[in-house]
């Protein structure tokens, strides 16, 4: 039986459940292959990106590699691909989305790093920003509880319906509403980007 992360606050525990499956499959090998003397592909500004984020140059060298691997085409990685090693998911859907910076169908190799940096080596501050833009859905700077149910609805169909203890009916809107009470500090019927870290914080401050 599996067992449901915590996701009273929806701050990164449940978010990257199935995210950290298909990244793990890029890195697992990664102290393995630095151990080569030659990397046969190389992203073009490596320097640059080295310097944006929190990855070595072989790192990236490897990190190229796998994401060729993936690529529908050469350098860019489409939804259609990427839904495919994600099993189709709405979630997955939501993730694409988080990945593609520009909006525009595709995630580059440096859409993708950045992204990955964050969520792997980041500060918390910067891991909760990230986590924020995927709730985002329209990406107008709130998130409302139309965008927080899609999301929530969307993590419980990745779960699945074999969990336990058995997911209610309701459970994803009784998720929604106690999100919404514990951030939505001024009660205007949307969540800013200040009141989510404000919010993630305290709990973990509690902790």
């Amino acid at each position: 039986m599996r067992y449901i992360p915590n996701t009273s606050l929806p701050c990164g525990r449940a978010v990257t459940t199935k995210m950290n499956i298909f990244l793990s499959s890029l890195l697992d090998k990664i102290e393995d292959e630095l151990e080569m003397t030659t990397v046969c592909h190389r992203p073009e500004g490596l320097e640059q990106l080295e310097a944006q984020t929190n990855f070595t140059k072989r790192e990236l060298q490897v990190l190229y590699r796998g994401f060729k691997n993936f690529c529908e085409s050469m350098g860019f990685l489409g939804e259609k691909r990427y839904k495919q090693l994600q099993n189709a998911s709405m979630y997955a859907h939501y993730l694409f989305n988080a990945f593609d910076t520009a909006q525009n169908g595709s995630v580059k190799f440096e859409d993708f790093v950045m992204a990955l940096s964050i969520l792997l080596r980041g500060t918390v501050h910067e891991k909760l920003r990230w986590t924020f833009n995927l709730y985002d859905i329209n990406k107008d700077g709130y998130i409302n509880k139309e965008e927080m149910m899609d999301i929530v609805k969307a993590i419980y169909d990745m779960m699945g319906k074999y969990t336990y203890p058995v997911l209610k009916e309701d459970a994803p809107r009784q998720h929604v509403e106690v999100f919404f009470q514990k951030m939505d500090k001024n009660k205007d019927g949307v969540v800013t980007l200040d009141e989510f870290i404000e919010s993630c914080q305290e709990v973990r401050m509690k902790c």
